[in-house]
């Protein structure tokens, strides 16, 4: 009788455990995600689709993710303070835009005169930039990732040809991160406008010029109609933008739920470098043959000297001021140091070797 009871109670704990864990392989959970961007805004939000849908594939449909537009939460520079108080779960934006909230967060979207993509994606993952960002991140309740990087961004849109460091002066200029701080040290006035308003800023004299992204994006946003002298870059060569996830969240979930999230957002990183990459050598060939009027020129090299003075002293004095920054500062220029070698050696070495070649 005794031996019947014990049988029949393990039978049921079994059941019961069984049934649980068939629950919770089949438990739905659902997730919020806030972006910068506005509703089907190209690549950028290409990326967010793209990390949603793969989420949800390789869950078998048990990670489910809303995604709200900047025309829905009404704050495209507020992902930050969003995510982090917990009325989303996710955000996709650019580091660099919360510097004025947390200045150590600068570092992680680009650097002037910095590393390329695939040098700046080598940092992250196998260089030290990873942790450093999670340390700086982790303080505000979020855990950050790479969201997807557009490549080495143009110097922007100007109406007028910047000949000397003299016609920085007073010229207002949308360019947001370390690079609006540089050109503020030789005197111009930057300043930072959501991608929604770029286009109708710069046609009411707002601003002077801007700089967006390059050909993968600029030539649908119509710039060109309005300021025409297009300059080649130095302030973003790696533009990263970021996933952000609130850290209590992230517990909740599974663990296989957890590494799923974290594999799909790493793919559609790297899928929207890819696209970026495919849609800028398109939209150039179509600059130069459909856009001709369109001058495409490069900062004199006492302007650009003058940038790269501008932005040292700056670094060090970051340095100097912010033990964190200090850590972070260094380990980017060592790191830059280390790969910028076998870059020129590798890339640049094979290109320069048989450029005359391909003619």
């Amino acid at each position: 009788m005794l031996k019947s009871f014990y049988k029949s109670t393990l039978i049921a704990a079994v059941v019961m455990v069984t049934s649980a864990n068939a629950f919770a392989a089949d438990k739905v959970y659902r997730l919020k995600l806030a972006e910068t961007w506005g509703p089907n805004f190209p690549v950028f939000g290409d990326s967010v689709k793209n990390m949603v849908k793969m989420a949800e594939e390789m869950s078998n449909g048990r990670l489910k993710i809303r995604v709200d537009s900047a025309n829905k939460h009404k704050s495209p520079f507020g992902v930050f303070d969003m995510v982090k108080i917990g009325q989303y779960d996710i955000g996709h934006s650019a580091s660099y835009y919360y510097n004025g909230k947390v200045p150590n967060t600068l570092y992680f979207t680009t650097m002037p005169f910095g590393m390329t993509a695939s040098e700046q994606y080598a940092w992250f993952q196998y260089g030290g930039g990873q942790e450093l960002m999670d340390e700086v991140y982790s303080a505000h309740n979020l855990v950050p990732f790479p969201g997807g990087n557009t490549g080495v961004q143009m110097g922007g849109w100007f109406r007028k040809e910047i000949n000397t460091v003299e016609d920085l002066k007073n010229l207002k200029m949308r360019i947001p991160g370390f690079a609006g701080e540089v050109l503020a040290k030789l005197g111009a006035t930057p300043v930072n406008i959501p991608p929604g308003e770029l286009y109708t800023s710069l046609e009411r004299n707002t601003i002077d010029a801007l700089e967006w992204v390059g050909p993968s994006l600029d030539l649908r946003m119509g710039f060109h109609k309005i300021a025409p002298i297009y300059y080649m870059g130095w302030h973003e060569p790696a533009t990263e933008l970021m996933f952000i996830v609130n850290k209590k969240k992230l517990e909740t979930l599974p663990a296989d739920l957890q590494a799923i999230l974290k594999v799909a957002m790493r793919k559609a990183s790297y899928d929207m470098y890819v696209q970026s990459y495919a849609l800028s050598a398109e939209n150039w060939a179509v600059m130069k043959t459909e856009f001709p009027d369109i001058q495409v020129k490069t900062f004199p090299p006492a302007v650009l000297s003058a940038m790269k003075k501008a932005n040292d002293e700056i670094l060090e004095e970051k340095a100097s001021n912010d033990p964190m920054a200090a850590k972070i500062i260094k380990s980017q220029q060592d790191y830059l140091k280390l790969v910028r070698v076998w870059t020129d050696i590798s890339e640049y070495g094979y290109i320069k070797s048989t450029k005359e070649l391909a003619k």
